[in-house]
């Protein structure tokens, strides 16, 4: 009886065993299905409605993130939302499965918007580039017209280019600013000589009541090549009033010879207005020139600008005309240095720039000359001279020339400019 019963406790063990095992294979069977379904079903997408500008503060990121995501719409399974940008709403799309929406081909891509102006910004999750920030890539700022130096007249704007194929000079006139003017009704216009040419000139129109006119005019001179160098372009700036009369407010005088001129491009350029010397000429006519002086490197420097009035002499023939400029300490001669020659005008423009050595100890007792000398064609000796002027301290000089040395002492390293009258005294 005892073995009976043991042999039915036995066997009621070894069922529940095996149905056990049997129960977690079935298990284990169920999960696998499962598991491989889940892989093998691809991801559903829901569009993301009503998305909100992201707004651009100092902690974006996850939290955005997860204002951003709270948007979607419910699809009855935890699905990766597909973000259609607002910038998308309300074009012309082309309908795909699921709600998926495409951009058309032929639609250009803008820049959003309603992007904040960052280099990016969170937004779901992703990252979207955004537009620069013009304000952090400002160019420098253009103070040419309204940085102007005190006692400034007026100041031009033009642009030269050259084309050696047709020998035109094309003159681009582009405007003026800052006339020095009784009233607001100026009405300016501008002539264009082309020197050593006093007769012909090419002419703007003329700008009404203003005393920043822009003209935005072109004009060509015909010149060839080889004397281009030679020339000088002279802007001389006028107010016409009401019975016609002609009021000249400025002028600049633009020598050609040291400017690269080529058909590649046009050289912009911009200048300040002077004044015309109204002095008539002296009886051997009259000089203008700088000087500066740099007391830190011991440095003289002298800027032959242009003279006037010059007296040829007939009997020498076709002559041309050169500055010779000389160091002289105690009446010892130091150094000399010669501009270039310039041929027949009795106003030419020379604007070069010569430096000399010249110690602190020294300004006491040193002097500069500067003498017109005259060639004849063809000649190449020393020359005949034409007019001199000498600078320098009170050994040497009085009057305007002593004035200009002086001036040149009190403002080192400016450069001083001044007109000084010819004399053949030596």
């Amino acid at each position: 009886m005892t073995e009976c019963i043991y042999n039915e406790q036995a066997a009621a063990v070894a069922g529940g065993v095996v149905g056990a095992a049997l129960l977690l294979l079935l298990l284990g069977i169920s999960v696998y299905i499962l598991w491989k379904k889940r892989c093998f079903r691809g991801p559903s997408y829901g569009e993301l409605l009503n998305v909100s500008t992201p707004t651009h503060t100092e902690n974006m990121g996850v939290d955005e993130g997860a204002s951003a995501s709270s948007h979607t719409r419910d699809t009855g399974n935890k699905s990766v939302p597909f973000v259609v940008p607002p910038k998308f709403h309300g074009r012309d799309w082309v309908g795909l499965q699921d709600g998926e929406r495409i951009q058309e081909d032929s639609e250009p891509y803008v820049a959003p918007d309603f992007l904040p102006r960052s280099s990016f910004c969170s937004m779901g999750g992703a990252y979207v580039l955004g537009s620069i920030n013009p304000a952090l890539y400002k160019y420098p700022e253009d103070n040419e017209e309204t940085d102007f130096p005190e006692g400034n007249i007026g100041r031009i704007w033009f642009a030269v280019e050259y084309e050696y194929e047709t020998e035109r000079l094309v003159v681009s006139l582009i405007k003026v600013r800052n006339l020095q003017f009784s009233s607001d009704s100026c009405n300016p216009f501008v002539k264009m000589h082309l020197l050593p040419d006093e007769r012909r000139y090419l002419q703007s129109k003329t700008k009404r009541k203003t005393l920043n006119p822009q003209f935005d005019e072109n004009f060509v001179f015909q010149v060839s090549g080889k004397t281009l160098h030679q020339r000088t372009l002279r802007f001389s700036v006028f107010h016409v009033d009401k019975i016609k009369k002609h009021h000249l407010l400025g002028q600049v005088i633009f020598p050609l010879k040291n400017e690269n001129l080529t058909d590649d491009g046009k050289l912009v350029i911009w200048r300040d207005l002077e004044q015309e010397n109204l002095e008539p000429p002296s009886e051997y006519g009259d000089i203008q020139f700088s000087l500066s002086y740099n007391d830190y490197l011991g440095r003289l420097t002298v800027v032959v600008l242009r003279a006037k009035g010059i007296q040829f002499q007939e009997e020498r023939g076709i002559s041309s005309a050169y500055v010779k400029v000389s160091l002289m300490n105690h009446n010892r001669f130091i150094k000399s240095k010669k501009t270039a020659a310039l041929l027949g005008t009795p106003n030419p423009v020379y604007n070069e720039t010569f430096s000399f050595k010249l110690e602190q100890s020294d300004l006491d007792t040193a002097s500069l000359s500067l003498s017109i000398l005259q060639n004849a064609e063809g000649d190449k000796s020393s020359g005949n001279l034409l007019g001199r002027v000498v600078v320098g301290p009170f050994m040497y000089t009085r009057g305007r020339e002593l004035e200009h040395w002086n001036e040149m002492l009190n403002k080192p390293k400016e450069l001083v400019k001044r007109w000084h009258a010819l004399s053949i005294n030596t």
